[in-house]
């Protein structure tokens, strides 16, 4: 038996053991956590491809929209019921559901688009020795952080952000008008103030909490205020089932959403003309209407210019005013704008614990 037989042997062994182990022993967070890995898995393959950007691009919202629907299965046919034993059917095909990216894939590089190559398994674990250290790292830093927070993978967390999702738009404006005249007035008021304020929050909802596992950081929503009493915040949110996702007013009680609720207060010097140009910025965007940018969280693209997440929307207005302290091409994580203050740009105010 040659090298290859061998590998794909191997590679089926372990995949038939973990389809078993998964079938036998797997639960909500086990289900959920493997659907999110085989997302990842996917697109990472993908970005390895030499197809066309705008079919990678695709390929990796289809794997985004796989994801969301095994969930989603997995929380309404299979959650809902008390006990594994009464439904044998059911969990054999929420585990079968985990080949669906892998089917689709297969599909659209040998099917439908040729060029779109799609790198074997075997071409993927090819990797250096310094690649697999990084790799195995990586790894025992995740293992760590599920052990500390793998609590946040509930069924619950899951099922709000499921519910959730049909609120949501990535291709287009649903959300305009919501800032209104007392708004504006607060913030012209603001420009008395030299300074922009930048809120990075840990606000305890079920998307919050679920990113947390993965990056490993306690406060995962970035803001923008216009004065030091935080009348005039603004970003990027689900608009608190209120108003649709996109560009919102926030209030410091809509960080309050768990006990140890908390948020970072920095503040960043900036002239009258950028702050200006800032205000006029947002009166723009209210006008013209915004979205969530919900698949940007994953693929850092931005269908219309106005869909954005929320630290990609205080990032991007920094950019827009000529305020910005660092360079990034990347998804941008709310601790980046943080961490990445190189030059040591912002002055922290305070931390505010809610209670």
């Amino acid at each position: 038996m040659n090298s290859k037989k061998r590998f794909k042997l191997l590679y089926t062994l372990i995949a038939v053991a973990a389809v078993a182990a998964l079938y036998f022993y797997g639960n909500a967070e086990v289900f959920n956590l493997s659907y999110f890995a085989l997302f990842l898995f996917a697109s990472f393959r993908t970005l390895q491809s030499t197809g066309r950007k705008r079919v990678r691009f695709m390929l990796i919202v289809t794997y985004l929209m796989v994801m969301v629907l095994q969930m989603a299965f997995y929380a309404q046919v299979i959650d809902n019921y008390n006990s594994w034993q009464e439904q044998p059917l059911r969990k054999l095909f929420a585990v079968l559901l985990l080949f669906l990216p892998v089917i689709i894939s297969r599909y659209v590089s040998v099917g439908v688009y040729t060029e779109l190559y799609l790198p074997t398994l075997q071409d993927t674990v090819m990797l250096s020795f310094s690649q697999v250290h990084k790799f195995s790292d990586s790894v025992a830093q995740t293992v760590t952080a599920l052990k500390k927070n793998g609590g946040n993978l509930s069924p619950g967390n899951f099922k709000n952000i499921i519910s959730d999702l049909p609120r949501h738009d990535s291709f287009r404006y649903i959300n305009a008008g919501t800032l209104t005249e007392d708004y504006f007035k607060a913030v012209e008021i603001s420009l008395d103030d030299p300074n922009i304020y930048i809120i990075i929050s840990n606000t305890g909802t079920a998307a919050s909490e679920i990113i947390s596992v993965f990056t490993q950081k306690q406060f995962n929503h970035a803001s923008l205020a216009f004065d030091a009493e935080l009348q005039t915040i603004v970003s990027y949110n689900g608009g608190e089932r209120v108003y649709p996702p996109g560009l919102n007013h926030e209030m410091v009680d809509f960080f309050n959403k768990k006990q140890g609720a908390s948020i970072l207060i920095y503040r960043l010097s900036v002239t009258y003309e950028q702050k200006r140009a800032a205000i006029d910025k947002i009166i723009q965007i209210n006008r013209e209407g915004s979205a969530y940018n919900l698949l940007g969280v994953f693929t850092n693209q931005s269908y219309k210019p106005n869909i954005m997440y929320c630290s990609q929307f205080v990032y991007n207005m920094l950019n827009h005013i000529g305020a910005s302290y660092f360079e990034s091409s990347q998804v941008i994580k709310p601790t980046d704008l943080i961490e990445k203050d190189y030059f040591r740009k912002l002055e922290f105010v305070k931390e505010l614990k809610l209670k």
